[in-house]
């Protein structure tokens, strides 16, 4: 019997009949509160894995991608990013920023509704009004709430009454300084509007209780083993959701929700996982003829930097090259990047050949801001400057990394190999990672940055001398860096803003502090049967124009299980 099963998790089978039983768990769960259970109808429910499981479905705690994306479905705010990246209304239906940028005042829809809930009286959802705002912006301050959300606001919004709500209808943020990039920061999905109700009634429970204002309303969630979400039929978009529901399962294996994919059992794969790409896509990040008939593949620039970090204030090691800048930059063109991709990504990502911030922001623009290229022989003259060479060569270098970047880490060590310089791995959890990396216990580690909002300053405070870790891991200082950054926040001008951000980026590249890797691109695969989904650069899943073909419906719950 083990080994039937053994076998069965083999072939990706097991996880597969755990999910099937979970569906059912749910539609039984379903059927025996519902009084009408005679209609058989099928639903277009789109399924989706998360490999990683969620932690709450409270809008304080979109902290990672698997949260995020629940609460997307689930919850809104005052604004939005449209599909090219710029912030469009939402619950606001417009706004305006006072002349000193101190003062944003938002005026609020009149016809959105809470999901109902036993929260509200009678259990119908109530009208969103602007004091909701007042109460969610104030709760992800509250420090009895410990939100990761809360530097949202800390020390960007007024001591007193930040947010005020002069009626209904019209919501005001007043912030102690400028800070231009705050607009983008409000599509944040930790600035989802919440009812005050719903927090009292079901207190701690409202991580497994929400209720939002959202295109899907939460049906019910059996934690590390699937989540059900249904449309609302009172979403204030008219047409939309135009699928009946969503269902989310928690396979951590990507190889085995890769075979669901190619099964039928689930509608879009994103990522790239080592097990099964060279079976998608050919070294050049193009889909395979085999999987042509089946499969749409789309790719896009993803606001993600990797990089490998320096800590420029590690003195623990006697004599330490990576604090001599022609080292870092010695190693910054001793990097075959487009190879690496080509390699081990099949040429999904970008070579980060042009600084820190990625290619899909418009501050993005190499010819003012420089980058490497990869030239070893430029490389060994910068280390020969530094010092080193064949009779006095470099000390290993130790690169901390977890075990998905490996396979990365082990290329970049190769390529170093051909410019006299020796290093090894130390491979670490991610967590003990991401805790050495912040107490600055390492001189060298491997690390990514993604946009928490889609604006160059996102990127850029990862360097600025008074963060500290994070974000600021490489503990860099600049004056002249520093100097630009605040003029930025100062300036209401977007160009002429993003020409400080270009300067300052230039200023990174010129004192490497890190080691450039790629700009990621999202990868994302779905059957022909998915039509109207579109990706995007902060890697949102947004299932609102998303429609599964005409006969392509899923069977998974009866149709009167949506009312």
């Amino acid at each position: 019997m083990n080994k039937a099963r053994l076998n069965a998790r083999e072939n990706g089978l097991g996880t597969l009949l755990m999910v099937n039983l979970c569906c059912l768990l749910l539609l039984l769960c379903f059927v025996a509160c519902n009084k009408n259970e005679s209609s058989t109808t099928n639903l277009r429910i789109f399924r989706y894995n998360q490999p990683n499981p969620i932690t709450s479905l409270d809008p304080a705690f979109a902290r990672s991608q698997n949260n995020i994306w629940a609460v997307h479905h689930l919850f809104n705010g005052l604004v939005e990013l449209d599909d090219s990246m710029r912030v469009a209304p939402s619950i606001a239906k417009y706004w305006r920023i006072s002349e000193d940028g101190l003062t944003y005042r938002f005026i609020i829809r009149q016809d959105i509704f809470f999901h109902p809930s036993s929260a509200f009286k009678g259990g119908r959802g109530r009208k969103v009004s602007a004091r909701d705002f007042v109460y969610s912006f104030g709760r992800l301050l509250d420090p009895q709430v410990h939100s990761p959300g809360s530097w949202i606001f800390k020390g960007k919004v007024r001591e007193n009454n930040p947010f005020e709500a002069e009626n209904d209808s019209v919501f005001v943020m007043h912030l102690a300084n400028p800070f231009p990039p705050m607009l983008s920061m409000l599509t944040m999905q930790y600035c989802s509007v919440v009812p005050k109700e719903a927090i009292d009634y079901y207190q701690e429970q409202f991580r497994k209780n929400p209720v939002g204002t959202g295109p899907f309303v939460f049906k019910n969630w059996l934690e590390d083993q699937a989540l059900v979400l249904l449309k609302n039929q009172n979403y204030f978009e008219k047409g939309i959701p135009t699928i009946d529901g969503v269902l989310v399962t928690f396979m951590g294996d990507r190889k085995t929700a890769y075979l669901e994919v190619q099964n039928g059992n689930l509608d879009i794969l994103t990522g790239l996982e080592s097990s099964f790409v060279n079976d998608l896509l050919t070294s050049d990040g193009e889909l395979k003829e085999k999987h042509k008939e089946k499969f749409e593949f789309q790719k896009m620039p993803f606001l993600n930097t990797e990089y490998l970090g320096i800590n420029l204030e590690f003195h623990e090691k006697e004599n330490n090259p990576l604090l001599i800048k022609e080292v870092r930059q010695a190693l910054n063109y001793g990097i075959d990047r487009q190879k690496m991709l080509t390699t081990l990504r099949n040429g999904v990502g970008i070579p980060a050949s042009e600084g820190f911030i990625p290619k899909g922001l418009p501050s993005f623009n190499p010819k003012k801001v420089g980058g490497y290229q990869y030239n070893p022989d430029k490389a060994v003259q910068l280390l020969s400057k530094a010092g080193y060479n064949q009779t006095n060569q470099l000390p290993e270098l130790e690169i901390y990394t977890n075990k998905d970047y490996l396979d990365l880490c082990t290329f970049i060590i190769s390529n170093w190999e051909q410019i006299g310089v020796k290093s090894s791995i130390q491979v670490v959890e991610s967590s003990t990672l991401r805790q050495m990396m912040a107490a600055g216990k390492i001189p060298f580690f491997r690390a990514s940055w993604i946009a928490d909002y889609p604006d160059g300053e996102s990127f850029l405070t990862v360097f600025y001398s008074k963060n500290p870790a994070p974000p600021n891991y490489t503990h860099f200082k600049n004056f002249q860096f520093d100097s630009l950054y605040e003029k930025a926040l100062l300036e209401k001008n977007d160009e002429q803003r993003h020409n400080y951000y270009r300067q300052m980026d230039s200023i990174i590249v010129e004192e490497a502090p890190v080691i450039f890797l790629f700009y990621d691109e999202t990868a994302i695969f779905t059957p022909k049967k998915v039509k109207g989904f579109k990706p995007n650069s902060v890697n949102l899943l947004n299932l609102k124009e998303v429609y599964l073909h005409e006969g392509e419906a899923n069977s998974f719950f009866p149709a009167e299980n949506v009312k």
